[in-house]
C-alpha cells in the first residue's frame, strides 16, 4: 500500500464523532544511532560494553548445552519486513503522513529496543542506556508534539536512579509521558554467597510495592510533582515455566500479563495506591482479562484472610478438640481402629510433623493496603488503566460491570501495539478494534471510551495540560469536566 491511500481504519475514523488515541504504539530504533547516543552521553567504552552485551550465546550452543544451562529461546523476527510499515514506525514523519492512513488523531509511542535497556543489570549502562535514548527521542519527536509523544525510560533498580532520570527527562528534556522498569531482577544474597559461579540461576523479582529491598514512595512522590503516570511495559519471560530453551511463542504467551499482574498486586498488598490516591498507573500490552480476575480475587481473599475473618473463622485455637475427638471415634471407622492416636497430636501443624506458632505480627497480609472494605478494592482500580490491543476480543470483558464486585468497569484503552511482529499491517489495527462493536460486544460508547476517553482521563487527571497544543486539544476540552 501506498501512502495516502484509502484503508478500513480511515473508514472507521470517518465514522466516530471523536477522535482515536494510540496509546501504546511502537517507534523502532535505529541501531547506528542508538550507538551515536550512547557513546555521546557514556563514552566509547560504555558503548562497547552495551554492544557485547547484544550477543545472544543461544546461538553458540547445541540443543543439548541449551538443555544443560536452561538458556532461553531468544526472541526473532520480531519486526515487519514490509519496507514501509517498517520505515514508518522509525521516521517521525513518515508516521506522521500516514496517521490518517491509521485512522489515529494522536499516539503514544514507545519504545523498543528500550524495554530491554530497562532491565539490564549493569547500573552504568543501564542508567547511561535510558539517558541516551531519552535523548535521542526529544531529539527525534520534538517537531512532532502535536500528533505523537514518546515516554521516556526511568530506570528502577533504586529510588535514586529513578529520581534522576525523572528530574533529568521532565524538568530537562521536556518529556511529559514515562515507562518505568517495574519488575527488577535481584540476585538471592545467601545463593550468591554460597556459589558466586551459581549466583545467576537464583533471583528474585522485585516487584517495588510489596517485599523490596528498597522505599520507592519518593519516586510515586515525584511522579505526582511531576505530572507524570508511570506506565508498565515489563515482561515475565524467563520467570517459572517460561524457560524454554527451544520454544519463544511458549515463553510468549501471557508474559505481559503475567508481569502486570506481579507489579499491580505489589502496589496494592505494598499500599502505594492508599498512600497515593491521587496517582494513575498503566499496565500496557497485557489486555485487561488478568486485570479483572485480579480485582476480584483480591476481594474474594480479602473477605476470608483479612485480620479480622481469620480470627472469626480460620483461628486453630477455637477448634473444639473434644468434639472432634468424638466424631472421629464414631465415624472414623476402621482409621480410627486403626490409629485411635491420631488426633493427639497437633491438628493444624501447616500439614507438618510439628506444631506452627505464628506471630501475631505475621498474620495480617493486608497490613500496608490501608483496606477498611472490600469497596476500597474499586477504589484503587479505579487509578489503574489497561493498555489492550485491537485484536484482543478478550478486551470487552472490561466493559461489563456485571462480571466484577461493585459493578466496576476497567479502565481499558487501545494500544495498537503498531511496530512489531504481531502488526502485519499497521493500517488495520483500528479496523480490528472496531470489529469488537460489529460483532457485538462493544457499544459505540464503548468504543469512545476504549479508543479515547479512558486514556484521555488517565493522562489529563495527572496532567491537564498534557494535550495541550496537540490536535485532539479541542476534543479533549470538552469532555475534561466530566471525565477527571
Amino acid at each position: 500500500m501506498m501512502p495516502g491511500q484509502k484503508t478500513r481504519s480511515a473508514t472507521v475514523r470517518a465514522r466516530l464523532d471523536h477522535p482515536v488515541i494510540d496509546g501504546d504504539g511502537h517507534t523502532v530504533e535505529l541501531m547506528p544511532l542508538i550507538f551515536d547516543y550512547l557513546e555521546e552521553t557514556g563514552g566509547k567504552k560504555v558503548l562497547e560494553r552495551y554492544i557485547a552485551g547484544l550477543h545472544k550465546p543461544w546461538y553458540d550452543m547445541s540443543r543439548h548445552q541449551r538443555r544443560q544451562e536452561r538458556v532461553i529461546r531468544p526472541g526473532f523476527w520480531s519486526l515487519s519486513p514490509n519496507a514501509l510499515d517498517r520505515a514508518t514506525v522509525t521516521l517521525p514523519a513518515l508516521f506522521r503522513e500516514r496517521m490518517d492512513e491509521m485512522g489515529l488523531d494522536f499516539a503514544i509511542l514507545y519504545t523498543s529496543f528500550g524495554l530491554n535497556m530497562l532491565q539490564i543489570q549493569d547500573d552504568e549502562i543501564r542508567r547511561v542506556g535510558c539517558r541516551a535514548l531519552n535523548t535521542m527521542y526529544a531529539d527525534m519527536f520534538d517537531s512532532h508534539a502535536d500528533r505523537m509523544t514518546v515516554p521516556a525510560l526511568i530506570p528502577m533498580h533504586t529510588p535514586e536512579e529513578a529520581l534522576d532520570e525523572l528530574d533529568h527527562a521532565v524538568n530537562k528534556l521536556g518529556m511529559k509521558a514515562i515507562t518505568i522498569g517495574t519488575c527488577v531482577r535481584r540476585p538471592i544474597a545467601a545463593a550468591a554467597s554460597a556459589s558466586p559461579e551459581l549466583a545467576r540461576y537464583a533471583a528474585w523479582w522485585d516487584v517495588l510495592g510489596c517485599g523490596s529491598d528498597y522505599n520507592y514512595d519518593a519516586v510515586w512522590q515525584k511522579c505526582i510533582d511531576l505530572r507524570v503516570v508511570p506506565t508498565s511495559h515489563d515482561r515475565s519471560i524467563g520467570w517459572g515455566a517460561r524457560t524454554s530453551p527451544e520454544n519463544h511463542c511458549f515463553n510468549h504467551i501471557g508474559h505481559f500479563a503475567a508481569a502486570s499482574e506481579a507489579f499491580c498486586k505489589g502496589l496494592v498488598f505494598g499500599g502505594v495506591p492508599h498512600r497515593f490516591p491521587t496517582l494513575k498507573f498503566a499496565f500496557l500490552e497485557g489486555g485487561v482479562a488478568w486485570a479483572c480476575s485480579l480485582y476480584n480475587d483480591l476481594i474474594a481473599h480479602w473477605e476470608k484472610r483479612n485480620l479480622d475473618a481469620l480470627h472469626r473463622n480460620l483461628d486453630p485455637s477455637k477448634l473444639d478438640r473434644e468434639a472432634f475427638a468424638e466424631l472421629f471415634l464414631k465415624y472414623g471407622g476402621k482409621l480410627a481402629q486403626r490409629r485411635p492416636d491420631a488426633i493427639t497430636g497437633p491438628l493444624h501443624s501447616s500439614y507438618g510433623l510439628r506444631p506452627t506458632t505464628e506471630s501475631p505480627d505475621d498474620l495480617d497480609d493486608w497490613s500496608a493496603a490501608g483496606v477498611e472494605t472490600a469497596e476500597d478494592f474499586a477504589r484503587f482500580f479505579d487509578n489503574f488503566f489497561f493498555g489492550c490491543e485491537g485484536d484482543d476480543r478478550v478486551s470487552a470483558v472490561a466493559f461489563n460491570p456485571k462480571l466484577n464486585a461493585f459493578g466496576a468497569k476497567m479502565h481499558a484503552f487501545f494500544s495498537s501495539d503498531i511496530g512489531h511482529w504481531d502488526v502485519p499491517d499497521i493500517t488495520a489495527t483500528v479496523a480490528e478494534a472496531y470489529e469488537l462493536v460489529e460483532d457485538g460486544l462493544l457499544t459505540d460508547e464503548d468504543f469512545r471510551n476504549f479508543t479515547f476517553t479512558n486514556v484521555v482521563r488517565m493522562y489529563t487527571a495527572m496532567n491537564p495540560d498534557f494535550f495541550k497544543g496537540t490536535t485532539v486539544e479541542p476534543a479533549v476540552r470538552e469532555i475534561m469536566t466530566t471525565v477527571v
